[in-house]
């Protein structure tokens, strides 16, 4: 049988089979396999097809749902759970800006604590001049979404008065090379702080600010789904974020 939802998303994603065979490290009759006969990868060409094509393995090759092995890697990918983000240690956050060498990407709708609480600007900065690319998603102060969740918590506008303050903190190195500062008009269902293959997850429930709902300490393993689920969820946001100017 073959498989139609894989050759949607090769043509969704504006690729040829011989582009995707390349990026994925297989020969390009191998692909055409996985399409008209049904065939299933190993595991690490599923899971690199799958990024690439900005969807899950699971939904390319249903049958692999159930599999012990990738299960396995996604239960390892949780290193801890916080039941509210003070629970968070602080050495942890910092750790994240500290250590990072590669990719910190952070997504919020005010996200003060980090400016405010653990003295991130200069962190960003130092971050982004060393070459570290930093992606800083925060929310439109007059996206409907945003005066959605104020009314939700019960704080009317206050929700876009934190992120214009958030904003005046960011105002100082948005025009760092490296370093790209965003605002975004979605529905926010968790607030996401990544740095190279570690991320904390601030869950987000109705009627409940962000600070007293749980957090996810995550670390990408290779065949694990969760990690990189939140991941795909940053850059859908990312893409349709724009750039931040003053009114």
């Amino acid at each position: 049988m073959s498989n139609e939802r894989l050759r949607g998303a090769i043509a969704s994603a504006g690729m040829t089979t011989e582009q995707l065979a390349a990026q994925v490290g297989v020969d390009p009759k191998t692909v055409q396999r996985w399409i008209t006969k049904g065939r299933v990868p190993h595991r690490r060409h599923r899971a690199a097809a799958a990024t690439l094509l900005s969807t899950r393995d699971s939904y390319l090759w249903p049958s692999t749902a159930d599999d012990p092995t990738t299960r396995s890697a996604s239960h390892a990918e949780l290193v801890d759970f916080y039941p509210s983000r003070a629970a968070v240690p602080a050495h942890l956050w910092q750790a994240l800006l500290r250590d990072c060498t590669d990719s910190v990407d952070f997504l919020a709708y005010a996200g003060l604590y980090l400016p405010e609480h653990l003295d991130a600007i200069p962190q960003l900065e130092r971050l982004a001049r060393s070459g570290v690319r930093v992606r800083i998603a925060l929310g439109d102060p007059h996206a409907p979404a945003v005066a959605l969740r104020g009314a939700e918590e019960g704080l009317d506008d206050g929700m876009a008065h934190r992120i214009q303050l958030s904003l005046r903190y960011y105002e100082s190195i948005r025009h760092v090379p490296g370093l790209t500062l965003r605002i975004h008009d979605t529905t926010l269902y968790g607030t996401i702080l990544r740095s190279d293959d570690t991320m904390l997850v601030n869950t987000h429930v109705y009627g409940a600010p962000a600070a007293q709902s749980p957090v996810l300490h995550l670390h990408r393993v290779p065949g694990g789904r969760v990690f990189d689920h939140y991941l795909r969820s940053f850059e859908r946001v990312w893409g349709r974020s724009i750039a931040w100017q003053r009114r």
